[in-house]
């Protein structure tokens, strides 16, 4: 295994943590939990823009200057021995599976939540 691979995955775990370490306090303060689920007519911050959504567009600009200097790389000719294409390439994958699986979780959550607030008027129309 190349030296880029093995420093992209120290920065996955850098940048877990920093995530974890954002996203755990912010649920259990502000996610209302009942029997173990979601009450999403008490939740509101799936009905607003917050600090995950934020580091998530963080993250989505990081990961397109991560592809573009890969295709820079890859057009100068670099190969997969190349440390950076190692790098640049570990780093593309593992943040596009993040982003795009939390733009779903966030689209269905949101989703509930607008059911869960404005259900009621909207089956009465």
């Amino acid at each position: 295994m190349g030296i880029g691979f093995i420093v992209s995955f120290i920065v996955v775990g850098v940048w877990t943590i920093i995530i974890l370490g954002i996203t755990i306090p912010m649920n259990k303060k502000y996610v209302v939990r009942e029997n173990g689920k979601i009450n999403y007519k008490k939740t509101t911050i799936y009905l607003r823009w917050n600090v995950f959504d934020t580091l998530t567009l963080v993250l989505a600009i990081y990961t397109i200057l991560c592809v573009q200097a890969l295709n820079m790389l890859l057009s100068f000719s670099q190969t997969i021995e190349n440390p950076y294409v190692q790098f640049f390439t570990n780093q593309s994958q593992a943040w596009v599976i993040v982003i795009v699986a939390y733009l779903v979780s966030r689209v269905s959550m949101t989703l509930k939540s607008i059911k869960a607030h404005w259900g009621d008027e909207l089956d009465d129309k």
